[in-house]
């Protein structure tokens, strides 16, 4: 049995190369977690490694270490989310501009095809004594394709009222996910 200064020192460098192989442990559950795009938790970084959570929290290589990877993926993870949410937010705003566009233009439409009906109408009534029974049918014929078309382009304005509605609905709801988000983000960096 060796005594003394001898077995201390022993003690103390196999206490030292123990921490060792737990920070290399720790590094390679770190890489480990990354690669499987696992959450980097302090609790599955200490499963991972095979160390308590105590130990990540006194050590302070350990806690450097854990602090670097769960920050580095938070903020990773914030930028993809916010990434994607430009996407989602740019997609939503063009389909309620072109919704908006498409709505005018069919109002624009709607409104001159009214106007032309009225013109033939009128045309029809000062016609009606005087023109032979065919041009009457033609005209007539005429009146109820344009009566028709009214009908369809009622109907697609319509639709596109409805459209626009449900993009202005999803671009709110994008909005104020947009502030969850935002205030989520805030408290979760809130003072260390």
């Amino acid at each position: 049995m060796i005594s003394g200064p001898q077995s201390t020192s022993a003690a103390i460098e196999a206490r030292r190369q123990q921490t060792q192989d737990k920070l290399n442990q720790v590094e390679k559950a770190i890489g480990q977690l990354r690669r499987e795009r696992g959450r980097l938790t302090v609790r599955a970084i200490a499963e991972r490694a095979g160390v308590s959570a105590t130990f990540l929290y006194e050590n302070t290589n350990a806690r450097g270490l854990v602090k670097s990877a769960v920050e580095n993926s938070r903020s990773q993870h914030d930028r993809l989310g916010q990434d994607q949410h430009d996407r989602i937010e740019a997609s939503w705003r063009e389909r309620a501009l072109n919704a908006e566009a498409e709505l005018n233009r069919t109002q624009k439409e709607v409104f001159a095809q009214r106007q032309r009906i009225g013109e033939l109408m009128g045309q029809l009534r000062d016609f009606d004594p005087m023109v032979p029974g065919e041009s009457v049918q033609q005209l007539s014929t005429e009146n109820t394709t344009l009566k028709h078309r009214v009908h369809q382009l009622t109907q697609e304005h319509r639709k596109l009222q409805e459209r626009l509605e449900g993009a202005r609905s999803n671009l709110r709801f994008a909005d104020k996910r947009i502030a969850a988000l935002e205030a989520q983000l805030l408290e979760s960096q809130g003072p260390d």
